[in-house]
């Protein structure tokens, strides 16, 4: 159908509607991103401090039985727990993921779970045939990140105890220097020996030592799961940095796009313009001539 004067001007007013809307959101994610940047700054800081205890709880430890000798006994089933998005705007987020954690789990033996903590994520790994007995929903910000983690945990402890399942997987998008995000796994369990040998090596920041209060293995298996949590709920908080961060980048794309289809559609509407009063003008003068000849 052929534009006319009318049809262009209510396009143009659509595409500053939407410009409108891409400009809320785009400012939306940046605020969000400095929330959850935030977080993870402050997490570092914890983690950081258990880290300590659990190194000097190592120490002091004459046996205590690592989870991957306690492993041994268990099946070899492992859990995926994948950190995706619930909502949509975000670019590549959630399919980069999808083919990171397809690649990995391909090099998997014995039975896979999968986790999917977003709606988005969810339905982008049964397109490929990994369908979830777990869905979780995103947060909304991070005093709701708390509530998710505890319930993956309460999950975790429960199908760990009952020997159902003997390795737990954690794949997110993480925020990177250079560019938005990148892909990263974690295995948060068994805490092996390689991650054993690695908290030995860290030493303690001053020359006092610290006094551990009750049972060393009490205090050991509080550190541990302090330890989960922690791991958890920086993750939860570095996928919501990436997915803000990707819908930033999105609208900014957006943006651009809108602005050069508006300079189109005003330009459109000028020359438009322009010729409808050109061809009335070539009417009234065509018109007053024709009147001069009759007389």
């Amino acid at each position: 159908m052929k534009d006319t004067v009318e049809s262009l001007r209510r396009k143009i007013e659509s595409t500053k509607d939407l410009e409108s809307v891409v400009r809320t959101m785009k400012a939306l994610a940046a605020s969000s991103i400095i929330q959850y940047e935030n977080a993870v700054g402050s997490l570092n800081f914890y983690y950081r401090t258990v880290e300590l205890g659990l190194a000097l709880s190592f120490r002091r430890a004459k046996e205590i039985p690592t989870q991957e000798n306690l492993n041994k006994k268990k099946p070899e089933t492992s859990a995926i727990i994948v950190f995706g998005s619930d909502l949509g705007l975000v670019g590549q987020f959630n399919e980069v993921l999808v083919e990171f954690t397809k690649n990995f789990i391909g090099t998997l033996s014995g039975e896979k779970n999968i986790w999917a903590v977003g709606e988005r994520i969810n339905s982008r790994l049964a397109d490929i045939g990994l369908f979830s007995s777990h869905l979780f929903s995103v947060p909304t910000s991070v005093n709701n990140i708390t509530s998710l983690v505890r319930q993956i945990l309460t999950i975790i402890e429960t199908t760990y105890e009952e020997n159902e399942i003997s390795r737990f997987y954690i794949f997110h998008n993480r925020p990177i220097v250079g560019a938005v995000y990148e892909p990263k796994i974690q295995c948060l369990m068994p805490l092996d020996e390689v991650w054993h040998r690695e908290l030995i090596k860290i030493q303690w920041p001053t020359k006092c030592l610290p006094e551990i209060i009750d049972k060393n293995e009490t205090t050991h298996m509080a550190l541990i799961r302090e330890y989960l949590f922690v791991s958890l709920f920086r993750t939860c908080a570095e996928s919501l940095e990436s997915e803000n961060a990707s819908r930033l980048a999105a609208m900014q794309r957006a943006e651009k796009n809108i602005e050069e289809l508006l300079e189109d559609l005003n330009l459109t509407f000028h020359q438009f313009s322009q010729s409808t009063i050109d061809e009335e003008l070539f009417d009234v003068i065509s018109g007053s001539e024709a009147l001069v000849k009759s007389e």
